[in-house]
C-alpha cells in the first residue's frame, strides 16, 4: 500500500512528491498578506519527519542559504520520512533587515504564543504548531548578530542526550552546552518533547562560504543518522567536534578604537593578548588578555567599541580537544564533492 499524504494547512502533499505550503501570517497595513512558506518533501517510504527553520532573527541571512543549498540536494530524491522546510520564519524582520519584529520583539523569546497575542506571539504559536509539533526533531539555523561572527557550533541542552548525538552527527567544530532560555523555540519545543539542535554560525546579513557548507553538510549528516537519506554522498566529519562545557564574553576594558589579534577557531591559552584597544590619539592603550585558556567561538567585527562591549567569546574546551579540529573540518569541507558546482556567494 502507498504511504499516506502528508496533510498542512488543507493541502495534500503525496508520497514521493514535493509542494511549497504557504501559511497565513498577517496582512500588512498596505494590504500586501504575509504568510510563512514551507517547502514539503514527502518522501515515499516511511520514516521520521525532521523541520529545518531559518531567519527566525529575520536578520540571520546565513541560514536562508543553507536552506536553499540544502533544497537543491540530490539526495533528497531518496529521502524516507518528511522533511519540512522553512527558509523565513520571520518574514518581517527579513525584509526590513532587521533581527526583531516590527514591535522590536524577538520572535525567539515569544515561544509557546497564542493565537490572539502580539505580532510575534500570533507567529510563535504558528510555527509551534503548524511546524514544531507535527515533527519528531528539527534543526534551527541561527547566526551572530550584526557587527559580530560566530564560528559554526552546534548548541545543546546540558544532559539532553538525543540533541548531544544529533550535534555530533552533524559534526560542527564546536558543541556548546547552553541552557534553555525561557520562550525560546528551542526551550518550548524541549518541554513538548520535540528535541531541537540549534546551529549558530557567521554574521548576520552576511554570508560564509565556510559557515554555510557546514551546515549543509551537518543538516544532511543528520538526515543519514536518522535513517532518512542513504549513505552515498554524504561524508562523514573526520575529526570530532570540540566538546564546549561553558563559555563567556571578554570585555572591552575601555572605549576607543580596537584592534584583534586572534581570530574565532583559535585556540588560545590564559594571558595571551587577544586585542588592544586605543584612544583615537594614540595615548592610551589597553591590552585584551584571555583570562583562562580556551577556543575563541565568536568575536566582535566593528573596529570601534564602548567600554563592556563584547569582544571576544571564548569557550572552555575539553582536556583531550585537537586544537587541528577546524583546519581539519575547514579542509575537508573544501574537499567534498557534494560543492563541486564552484558556488560564488
Amino acid at each position: 500500500m502507498s504511504r499516506p499524504p502528508f496533510e498542512i494547512a488543507g493541502m495534500r502533499i503525496a508520497a514521493g512528491t514535493t509542494g511549497v505550503v504557504d501559511l497565513p501570517v498577517s496582512i500588512l497595513p498596505d494590504h500586501t498578506p504575509v504568510h510563512m512558506s514551507v517547502k514539503v518533501h514527502h518522501g515515499k517510504r516511511p520514516g521520521p519527519t525532521m523541520f529545518v527553520s531559518a531567519a527566525v532573527h529575520g536578520d540571520e541571512v546565513i541560514g536562508v542559504e543553507i536552506v536553499r543549498r540544502l533544497l537543491r540536494a540530490p539526495q533528497l530524491s531518496s529521502l524516507r520520512g518528511t522533511l519540512l522546510v522553512v527558509p523565513v520564519v520571520n518574514s518581517f524582520g527579513f525584509l526590513n533587515r532587521s533581527r526583531y519584529l516590527p514591535d522590536r520583539r524577538d520572535l525567539n523569546r515569544c515561544f509557546p504564543g497564542t493565537p490572539s497575542g502580539s505580532l510575534g506571539s500570533r507567529l510563535a504559536h504558528l510555527f509551534l504548531h503548524e511546524i514544531v509539533m507535527r515533527c519528531d526533531f528539527g534543526i534551527d539555523l541561527h547566526s551572530a548578530a550584526i557587527h559580530r561572527t560566530n564560528l559554526p557550533q552546534c548548541r545543546i541542552t546540558p544532559g539532553d542526550k538525543i540533541t548531544a548525538k544529533m550535534a555530533r552527527d552533524f559534526g560542527a567544530p564546536v558543541i556548546l552546552n547552553s541552557p534553555l532560555r525561557d520562550g525560546s523555540l528551542r526551550g518550548e519545543a524541549a518541554a513538548r518533547g520535540t528535541p531541537v539542535l540549534l546551529y549558530e554560525a557567521g554574521e548576520g546579513l552576511r554570508f560564509d562560504e565556510f559557515a554555510v557548507r557546514a551546515g549543509v553538510a551537518g543538516i544532511l549528516r543528520v538526515l543519514r543518522a536518522q535513517d532518512m537519506l542513504p549513505a552515498k554522498g554524504i561524508a562523514k566529519s573526520k575529526s570530532s567536534s570540540l566538546i564546549c562545557k561553558g563559555s563567556h564574553w571578554l570585555r572591552a576594558p575601555a572605549g576607543g578604537l580596537l584592534r584583534t589579534f586572534r581570530d574565532t577557531g583559535e585556540v588560545v591559552e590564559k594571558g595571551d593578548v587577544l586585542a588592544a584597544v586605543s584612544d583615537p590619539f594614540g595615548h592610551v592603550e589597553v591590552e585584551l588578555k584571555a583570562p583562562a585558556a580556551g577556543i575563541l567561538i565568536g568575536r566582535a567585527i566593528l573596529p570601534v567599541v564602548n567600554e563592556g562591549d563584547a569582544i571576544f567569546h571564548l569557550a572552555e574546551l575539553g582536556p583531550r580537544a585537537d586544537e587541528d579540529t577546524v583546519e581539519d573540518m575547514t579542509a575537508q569541507l573544501e574537499a567534498d564533492p557534494i560543492f563541486d558546482e564552484d558556488e560564488i556567494i
